[in-house]
């Protein structure tokens, strides 16, 4: 290894830069380019850190009319070693993606950032939980290939051990397979554990906003970087503080991605995630009469039995069907083979409801 390369590799360690890393941009290193993580992005351009420092570069050669191919924050870049204005000429390929839909007609996905190792969903303890918001991040968590973990913040305003405990129990019946912490970034309780989580990687923190994201961010930091202002007493909410996603290492090591609070948190084929999510139903459905069971109403329905035994709260099975139901709108709309296929599967199910009624009309069993 040349000594340019080995300070390149000490420059940017810190910020995950590894051999593999090394390896892939190896073809940009033979052009010239310097190698640099983007540590945030807006309007256009983007801050990369490199070896040198931070640069200011341009992200519009890198096909902008895709939303998805799009330079985002956590990305590792080629950029060129000087102009005015100075490019991003390419970026490496992405180990992980965290892709949402966006409030567009035309069914785009918008990409919020890009090799993550951990997505760090942030629920503010003190307003009600919102179990189906949750699994919605998830289904987006797991979808992106990142180990997502639920962090439970504000914990200071629930000091009734009993309560707390049962508020972590709803969330983990609601995350299986995956870490439930409280947090308060107020006393320090429970930051410990997340630091030695944070300090293996990358991580994103997502949530909406006045979920305590910033002041979570500032405590992992050690210091206020991040702006945080109050939230409403009323219903728990506050106004966007983080206004792009920023970049940071943290001091005990790892970075973490920070986001501006999610409002809409729609699926972009996130249908494996989904899955994930509910793997208790996608392994009761293993157990149905038929393989293409709906659990709706048909006979010998493992899913419908274990919710009639009370094994399974309702209350997942209809947040399963709506992400389901969603999921596959979203990917129809960019699949017209899909599209073709939902439609012959409607006027089927409508040819037997036609049917089924014709036959009670007429007294017929049916």
């Amino acid at each position: 290894m040349s000594s340019s390369s080995t300070s390149v590799s000490s420059a940017l360690a810190p910020y995950g830069w590894d051999d593999a890393w090394a390896d892939a941009f190896a073809p940009y290193d033979a052009e010239g380019l310097l190698p640099g993580r983007v540590i945030r992005v807006d309007r256009g351009q983007c801050d990369v850190v490199t070896a040198g420092g931070t640069l200011r570069a341009d992200t519009a050669f890198v096909t902008p009319h895709d939303p998805l191919r799009v330079v985002c924050t956590g990305d590792w870049v080629a950029v060129e070693p000087g102009g005015n204005p100075r490019y991003v000429r390419a970026y490496l390929p992405r180990r992980t993606a965290f892709v949402r839909s966006t409030s567009s007609k035309r069914s785009e996905g918008q990409i919020l950032a890009a090799n993550v190792d951990h997505a760090v969903v942030a629920v503010s303890l003190a307003a009600e939980l919102d179990l189906a918001r949750i699994e919605r991040f998830l289904a987006l968590a797991w979808e992106s290939g990142a180990q997502p973990v639920v962090v439970l913040t504000k914990a200071d305003l629930v000091p009734d051990a009993v309560t707390r405990a049962h508020l972590v129990q709803d969330v983990e019946t609601s995350a299986p397979g995956v870490p439930v912490l409280t947090v308060s970034a107020m006393d320090g309780d429970g930051l410990d554990i997340l630091a030695a989580i944070t300090a293996g990687g990358t991580s994103v923190l997502l949530g909406q906003s006045g979920a305590g994201k910033s002041t979570l961010a500032n405590a992992l930091l050690g210091e206020d970087v991040m702006d945080v202002r109050a939230i409403r007493d009323v219903d728990g909410k506050g106004r966007h503080t983080t206004t792009t996603r920023n970049l940071l290492a943290l001091p005990g090591g790892g970075v973490l991605i920070d986001t501006p609070g999610l409002r809409g948190v729609g699926l972009w084929d996130a249908g494996a995630g989904v899955g994930q999510v509910f793997a208790e139903i996608e392994e009761l459905a293993e157990g149905c009469r038929f393989q293409d069971c709906a659990h709706e109403s048909e006979p010998g329905c493992a899913v419908l039995d274990a919710v009639e035994s009370g094994d399974l709260p309702q209350r997942r099975l209809e947040s399963y069907r709506k992400l389901l139901r969603e999921n596959q709108y979203i990917v129809a709309k960019t699949d017209a083979r899909l599209r073709a296929e939902i439609r012959k599967d409607w006027k089927r199910k409508h040819a037997i409801g036609r049917a089924a009624l014709r036959a009670k009309q007429q007294g017929r069993p049916r």
